[in-house]
């Protein structure tokens, strides 16, 4: 293994480091991330950091070199070993090491992966934090020394802290999952088998291929076999996990696609009489449903940049008891210091029904209707596709529209809103639109798909 004198800037994201094994991620770029990150942690008086890794079919080679980096600067290592996300994020508030590197690229295709890196108690880095990384990277001033390993298992006492702050109610429930082969095989099933269910487990066995489908459970389609066994053994719900386990999906007792803005809204209906700040977080992808069901519940709408290193950190911030993102990021704040975890996410919402006589449908029926599209990706280069978003952002300008740009632009109109931004995680463009009718909705998206298109074109 090498250190890379000129490591790819692009590999270098918004909220964290992702690409394609082993193009543009492989064993030099992780050693010498870990150098990077060893020395980088020493300029903050830091020694001691921990390291994980997902299930996919590089991540022990990657965990190695990045370890072999860092401990090559004089850093102390705790490994954790195959663990997911939320497992990681556990480790590092029980164990007080706030640096961290977790190996893993989430939902994205099986030869991706990456890193999500933490240097302090803020979390993952993001933006600015992860350009001045690169800097330090590049500018090669290296830290030499002899660290240790030491190999923690926190398996069992993540499962007991997740067990100790669910409440299940009498009601017994029939609960499919499904862990889509992905890292959350490792311990669902045994967490899930704590509670008085009645459990089917779908792709229980880790594979890093996905042979059954996309690791992503924000997509409808990846659902299918989940929605098919759900009706066929007339349960009440099914839950999705991703590749990591920081995410949840879910189809309620039909069978029916829940979107995560519309799981927030039953989340919020069931805290807001318990918690005292009644400030509510989402992103900037989630329906007006939920701003209206805030507002109706007399508590404070918080619109924010998608992107779990952002809305994780703000919710903390600012002592929110909870937030969300449209991909099925959500941080529960009242128990614990919250952290994204698709399985507690999942859990919460077997305790909203396990107290309540009515179905997930029957508690979701009377939410504001909107009509809206999945979140839609345009391919474009990473070179370029800040600068067709910045043309759509001129375009606004000339039209006179109003506009929200805290993330890409949200075309604000009485009637709907268009969002188009850059995806941080892969090289697209992403769009999502919503109406009130389904007439204007598909006006939003023909004017707005269009110049897309157009500005693509341009830069290609």
């Amino acid at each position: 293994m090498k250190y890379l004198t000129d490591i790819n800037p692009y590999i270098f994201r918004e909220y964290d480091v992702r690409g394609v094994y082993p193009d543009t991620i492989n064993e030099d770029v992780s050693y010498t991330i870990g150098v990077g990150f060893g020395s980088y942690i020493q300029t903050m008086g830091k020694k001691k950091c921990l390291v994980a890794y997902d299930n996919r079919y590089s991540s022990t080679s990657l965990e190695e070199a990045v370890v072999k980096g860092i401990i090559e600067t004089g850093c102390d290592v705790v490994r954790l070993g195959l663990s997911t996300t939320p497992m990681y994020y556990y480790a590092s508030m029980k164990l007080e090491i706030e640096p961290g590197i977790m190996i893993t690229a989430s939902h994205n295709p099986k030869d991706d992966n990456g890193f999500k890196i933490a240097f302090d108690k803020s979390g993952n880095a993001k933006g600015q934090e992860i350009k001045d990384f690169l800097t330090f990277i590049q500018k090669g001033e290296k830290k030499v020394g002899n660290g240790s390993t030491t190999f923690v298992d926190i398996k069992e006492e993540y499962i007991d802290f997740l067990v100790k702050h669910t409440h299940l109610g009498s009601k017994r429930l029939k609960v499919v999952i499904d862990c889509g082969n992905g890292t959350t095989s490792i311990l669902a099933k045994e967490l899930y088998s704590k509670f008085p269910i009645d459990l089917t487990v779908l792709y229980q066995e880790s594979d890093p291929s996905f042979p059954n489908h996309h690791p992503d459970p924000s997509i409808e389609e990846n659902l299918t076999d989940l929605a098919k066994k759900v009706k066929e053994l007339n349960a009440d719900v099914g839950l999705g996990f991703d590749g990591d386990g920081d995410r949840l999906g879910l189809v309620d007792e039909k069978g029916k696609f829940i979107p995560m803005d519309i799981y927030m809204i039953l989340m919020i209906r069931e805290m807001i009489g318990k918690v005292e700040n009644k400030t509510f977080l989402y992103d900037v992808k989630c329906s007006k449903a939920l701003e209206d069901e805030i507002l109706r519940l007399k508590g404070i709408p918080y619109c924010y940049r998608t992107g779990n290193s952002y809305t994780k950190s703000k919710v903390l911030e600012e002592d929110m008891p909870f937030g969300g993102e449209l991909s099925g990021h959500v941080y529960f704040n009242d128990r614990f210091r919250g952290f994204d975890s698709g399985l507690y996410a999942g859990l919460r919402l077997l305790e909203v029904l396990s107290n309540n006589d009515k179905s997930l449908s029957e508690l979701l029926s009377d939410v504001p209707k909107y009509y809206s599209t999945a979140e839609l990706k345009f391919t474009s280069r990473d070179e370029t596709k800040h600068q067709v978003v910045e043309k759509i952002k001129e375009y606004t300008k000339e039209k006179g529209y109003k506009t929200l740009q805290i993330d890409g632009v949200k075309v604000l109109f009485q009637e709907g809103w268009a969002l188009i931004r850059v995806s941080n995680t892969g090289p697209n463009i992403t769009a999502r639109f919503e109406a009130k009718t389904m007439e204007r909705l598909e006006q939003l998206k023909d004017e707005f798909t269009s110049l897309i298109e157009k500005f693509n074109k341009e830069f290609i």
